[in-house]
């Protein structure tokens, strides 16, 4: 059962902030009127695709890795992800001259592979999903004393990743509903503890998959559930677990998870690029397609749309742009 007791507060995020802020440009937060015609209400996307990763933790790694010691970044740091993840640990690690080594699942995104190891981290392919690869490096941890950086259990990078929403809140403080992504839910954590603090009327809406709610059936049972499967192509979405910490948060403030089907997130895909010309990854567009699917509800509201993520890759856009126009 959820805890009442947040590890991370608006204050964390703030101090995340002025971390961050030495590192990273703030995000543009574009008013997009095609999308506003079609959803029937006043909508804003946050463009974290616009960030060096091409996605929203790399805020999140930086914060966590600032604040490691140096025999801590010297003796390295470890994570598993799908990739974005991944990205912003090898992007954080780079840029502090930390050590990092990376679990990917076999068939991960080719684009988030290659970037990792240009940033310089050892990317060692394990599993056949997001999961079984946590698997391994936590062994790996365990083995070879690295520091093990889990992309939810962590109060830094909840902080960190909480900065996106705190530049909207700044930006729009009378936004009526944010709509989140939810994978292994550190972002939908961050968003619920800025907003309800800043303004307790703002509606957090967190966005599953289909094929991957595992947190979803985590929040409708009121206890930390697994799935047999995360198969859906928006592996930014793709775990089979619920996580305590970004769970327990999201029990006590989120007001609704919705899910989406595989053929809503391609066509918020291609919605986000007739409307806003921004290319969006599965994960990066759930946003949008919950906000489609919600349009009654969300009418003449004023809406924040995060789009997480940009790193899709051409194979996978020309599949979804071919099946669209079919």
């Amino acid at each position: 059962m959820a805890t009442n007791r947040s590890p991370v507060n608006l204050d964390d995020v703030y101090k995340a902030q002025v971390t961050i802020s030495r590192f990273l440009p703030k995000t543009p937060l574009v008013h997009s009127h095609g999308l506003s015609q079609r959803l029937g209400c006043d909508s804003y996307v946050k463009l974290e695709n616009t960030l060096p990763t091409g996605a929203f933790k790399v805020r999140g790694g930086i914060n966590l890795i600032a604040s490691l010691t140096e025999t801590e970044r010297l003796s390295g740091v470890i994570a598993a992800s799908t990739g974005n993840h991944a990205q912003s640990v090898a992007y954080a690690a780079k840029l502090f001259g930390a050590k990092a080594v990376i679990g990917m699942p076999k068939g991960a995104n080719p684009v988030k592979v290659r970037a990792t190891r240009g940033f310089g981290a050892t990317v060692e392919l394990h599993g056949k999903d997001y999961d079984e690869a946590r698997e391994w490096v936590e062994a790996e941890a365990q083995l070879r004393g690295y520091r093990y950086i889990h992309s939810a259990n962590e109060p830094l990078l909840i902080a960190g990743v909480g900065t996106l929403y705190l530049e909207i809140m700044q930006e729009q403080p009378r936004v009526d509903v944010l709509i989140v992504p939810i994978g292994g839910g550190s972002g939908a954590a961050a968003a619920c503890i800025v907003a309800k603090a800043l303004n307790p009327n703002v509606k957090v809406i967190g966005v599953q998959a289909e094929k991957a709610p595992a947190v979803y059936e985590s929040w409708k049972k009121g206890k930390l559930t697994q799935t047999k499967s995360a198969d859906t192509f928006a592996e930014g979405l793709a775990t089979r677990f619920a996580f305590e910490m970004t769970f327990n948060i999201l029990c006590n403030m989120i007001d609704n998870i919705v899910l989406v089907s595989e053929l809503e997130i391609k066509q918020a895909i291609v919605a986000l690029l007739e409307t806003t010309h921004q290319l969006a990854e599965g994960a990066g567009a759930a946003s949008t397609a919950a906000a489609f699917k919600l349009r009654k509800e969300l009418r003449n509201k004023k809406v924040a749309l995060a789009l997480t993520g940009g790193n899709l890759t051409l194979k996978m856009l020309k599949e979804i742009l071919d099946e669209m126009s079919t």
